[in-house]
């Protein structure tokens, strides 16, 4: 299916974490994990999104990151900045912000606890779609909004030249289809689930928006890489090798365990930000089992 629209990324995408020390933002440790990202051959870097923890940021430290962001890439990859909110003027403002310092599109989740309706959606999308320089990517996770897009909604929503894309995370594939059915070649979809990254790509799919990729870039960009060369079985069982850590990654509320994780790795510190709290114990061991088991800890 050719594509009608310039593609932001293909591959694997990080949804990389926002590193804390002390409560402040520690943007020493997220230079690095930048750095090593595009080392391990990370795609794309996605920044201030759910797992970077975009709600408990303060505006001004949400703008910081995104600029960060821009300047540490340094054209190494694109930058994707999460700027989508349930106040839709807030939103074009973050947009248009994240726009003139460089970010290369926006990811614009849909809008959370007062929702809307899919007229309403559509309305959200185009204010931010008029306002952007970027090509956007919509993110449609249902299980955290409580509102999903359908597929009749990414066909009008397809329309508009600046939304190329969209992170599909409504964990069902036959909705997906029937996106990618209507949609064609005017909108690229990104699977949104790391258990679902060679199902969706099998359909047409560019790549994955991930959080494995947070502990595992490297092999997140393998999955990706097999599926985009037509080696459907090769993606498949390393998507299979690596569910145990997929789940286990997921227990509690994301990103409570990676960033548990990554403390045990030593990629940064496990700090959260209240409402989310530190992991329950037997959280903290079965990661730690999980870890074990793919080599990444010693025993």
């Amino acid at each position: 299916m050719k594509l009608t629209k310039p593609t932001v990324f293909t591959g694997s995408a990080v949804a990389i974490v926002t590193p804390m020390k002390n409560g402040e933002v520690d943007f020493d440790t997220l230079g690095k994990l930048i750095d090593w990202h595009i080392e391990q051959g990370t795609d794309a870097i996605v920044a201030v999104g759910t797992t970077g923890e975009a709600s408990t940021l303060t505006d001004e430290e949400h703008r910081a990151v995104i600029k960060y962001a821009v300047e540490r890439t340094a054209g190494r990859a694109p930058v994707i900045a999460g700027t989508g909110s349930n106040d839709t003027d807030y939103q074009v403002s973050l947009s248009r912000y994240a726009c003139e310092v460089g970010a290369d599109a926006l990811l614009l989740v849909t809008p959370y606890y007062n929702k809307t309706t899919q007229k309403g959606l559509i309305k959200h999308f185009f204010a931010a779609a008029d306002a952007s320089t970027k090509p956007i990517i919509l993110y449609n996770v249902p299980s955290r909004t409580g509102l999903n897009i359908l597929p009749a909604t990414y066909k009008e929503l397809s329309k508009h030249e600046r939304i190329v894309a969209t992170k599909e995370a409504c964990g069902n594939i036959s909705q997906i289809a029937e996106t990618i059915a209507l949609c064609g070649g005017d909108l690229a979809i990104y699977s949104g689930n790391d258990d679902q990254i060679t199902p969706i790509m099998s359909l047409g799919g560019l790549g994955v928006i991930s959080v494995l990729a947070n502990i595992m870039p490297r092999e997140t960009h393998l999955i990706t890489k097999y599926a985009l060369e037509g080696n459907f079985a090769e993606s498949a069982k390393l998507q299979i090798e690596l569910l145990d850590l997929i789940n286990a990654l997921f227990v509690e509320v994301n990103p409570i365990p990676v960033k548990a994780a990554m403390a045990m790795l030593g990629l940064c510190s496990p700090e959260i930000r209240l409402p989310l709290c530190e992991p329950e114990t037997k959280t903290v061991e079965l990661l730690r089992s999980v870890l074990k088991r793919h080599a990444l800890l010693k025993e």
